[in-house]
């Protein structure tokens, strides 16, 4: 069984970076395409990012290009997620989510491409 458990979210005024991290136990990141959602109040969760088995493919939402960045430590057995020049509309909590079935540098943007998930980890940006 996998487990995820995400860290590294804050309160952070715009313009401000966070960094998140996600640990995964059961098994090593190289065998899961990871990916990361966020969910704001009374939105729909929303694909953010995601990072292949390789680490070599990424995808990032519109939205985040260009700010956010994928980032792997194999020896920790944890993918990053390097948010910079943060928006009070990145605001929401974050889930971090893996899966097995994609291919080496396959991804997935949608909830139902993941079936490991974290419990989520809050980011507020304050104006």
């Amino acid at each position: 069984q996998v487990q995820l458990v995400e860290s590294g979210g804050g309160l952070v005024q715009a313009g401000g970076s966070l960094r998140l991290a996600c640990a995964a136990s059961g098994r090593t990141f190289s065998r899961l395409t990871t990916a990361w959602f966020r969910q704001a109040p009374g939105k729909e969760r929303e694909f953010v990012a995601a990072i292949s088995k390789s680490g070599g493919t990424t995808d990032y939402a519109d939205s985040v290009k260009g700010r956010f960045t994928c980032s792997s430590d194999n020896a920790k057995n944890t993918r990053y997620l390097q948010m910079n020049t943060l928006k009070p509309e990145d605001t929401a909590i974050y889930y971090c989510a893996a899966d097995s079935r994609w291919g080496w540098d396959t991804l997935s943007r949608t909830t139902g491409g993941y079936t490991y998930w974290g419990q989520g980890t809050q980011v507020t940006v304050s104006s």
